[in-house]
């Protein structure tokens, strides 16, 4: 496990980018925390160090449960599961369709894919302190989740 201290969203996204850019096969992260404590920002961040053309904008999938872009070699799925009331909805949605080694999805508010006992290689969670900066701390499980959390230079 690795706690970081962001002071600011700009410093959120570097980690993202950060990140982005050590990624080399497919993978799977969990993102936790509540709304405003950077979690969209931090994807952003991850979209610019995967290679994903600014002409994406990446904006929180509320509405639209799943959104996608174009990230060289892989597609980066950006999930927003806070609208979903069961695990059995995941199969309307085409969840099955985006996991793969060429896809990096990104889930936020992820607990529904726990309750089927999904294996996430990265759990990210965030929450801000009394100051207002934000803790964020990292957690692999499993080989590719450990391999990448290694290559952080956190």
């Amino acid at each position: 496990m690795k706690i970081i201290e962001s002071k600011s969203s700009q410093q959120t996204f570097k980690l993202g980018e950060a990140a982005g850019k050590k990624i080399t096969r497919g993978i799977c992260i969990a993102l936790q925390g509540e709304l405003g404590t950077g979690k969209t920002t931090f994807v952003q961040g991850l979209g610019k160090g995967l290679g994903v053309s600014e002409k994406y904008y990446i904006t929180s999938p509320t509405f639209n449960i799943i959104n996608e872009y174009p990230a060289g070699v892989f597609t980066l799925c950006h999930l927003d599961l806070y609208r979903l009331e069961s695990a059995d909805e995941l199969e309307g949605i085409g969840f099955d369709d985006i996991y793969g080694d060429n896809h990096i999805i990104v889930v936020e508010w992820p607990e529904i894919l726990k309750h089927i006992s999904f294996e996430f290689d990265i759990e990210i969670n965030f929450k801000f302190d009394a100051q207002y900066n934000r803790i964020i701390s990292v957690f692999a499980s499993g080989q590719p989740g450990s391999n990448l959390l290694s290559k952080l230079s956190l």
